[in-house]
């Protein structure tokens, strides 16, 4: 299994440099490397590509290119337990897939709409908003139905936490408050680097009824018990 995942991924290493080899602009270079290296199989741009890991057509506003960086350089060293593989990208590889990437503001929906604004989601506000949830990122960073435990770092706990129980101790309107202007999160020690994650002003980018939707979803939440853990769209 080892040596066949190596394989495929030498495989779409060879892809992407062949794709690249004659485009000089760093943004287009790196769209080719994207779906070069196979990034398109697992990962969505608006409504093309993969669903295993999050859609991350909202990917250049909810992550710095910092952090980009720094993951695609070592995906383990941020979380060891991702399944995403280090395709051991050199300099240059890296920044024009950060510089495409950084690029990824939700404008891929423009054509077509975004997700949970279309007939099958449905009028139920929390349903939308939980599409919302999943398609624009959240989940990526909140984990699945918010139940937290993503990286972070110098933050109490080294993790983001659970938005499980938001229910009992936000109202709907400091819920809109919070994810319309953000949050950034108290460094655990002032002295050490400021933490590389933070919730970006999705206000600049949503609709007040799309963040409205995303409150009554986090408001719909409930402890789950023993509900099995998912990681597939953990990671990015």
């Amino acid at each position: 299994m080892r040596l066949n995942t190596r394989l495929v991924v030498l495989i779409c290493a060879l892809a992407g440099l062949s794709a690249c080899q004659n485009s000089t602009e760093p943004v287009a270079r790196g769209e080719a490397y994207f779906n070069g290296y196979g990034c398109i199989k697992c990962h969505a741009i608006g409504d093309k590509g993969g669903n295993w890991g999050p859609n991350l057509t909202f990917i250049g506003f909810r992550k710095s290119s910092a952090w980009l960086d720094m993951w695609l350089k070592n995906p383990h060293s941020w979380r060891p337990q991702t399944v995403m593989p280090n395709f051991n990208l050199n300099e240059e590889q890296r920044s024009s897939l950060v510089a495409f990437l950084s690029t990824q503001k939700g404008q891929a929906w423009d054509q077509t709409g975004r997700p949970w604004n279309r007939p099958e989601a449905g009028e139920e506000s929390a349903k939308r908003g939980e599409v919302l949830f999943n398609k624009a990122g959240c989940v990526a960073c909140h984990s699945q139905n918010g139940r937290g435990g993503y990286p972070n770092n110098n933050v109490v706990g080294n993790q983001i936490p659970s938005l499980s129980k938001v229910y009992e101790t936000y109202t709907k309107p400091e819920l809109v408050a919070k994810i319309r202007g953000g949050v950034t999160p108290t460094p655990a020690d002032p002295s050490a680097p400021a933490p590389m994650l933070s919730m970006p002003k999705w206000g600049d980018v949503l609709k007040d009824e799309e963040i409205s939707a995303v409150a009554d979803f986090l408001i719909s939440l409930k402890p789950t018990g023993a509900a099995a853990a998912a990681v597939k769209k953990d990671d990015f």
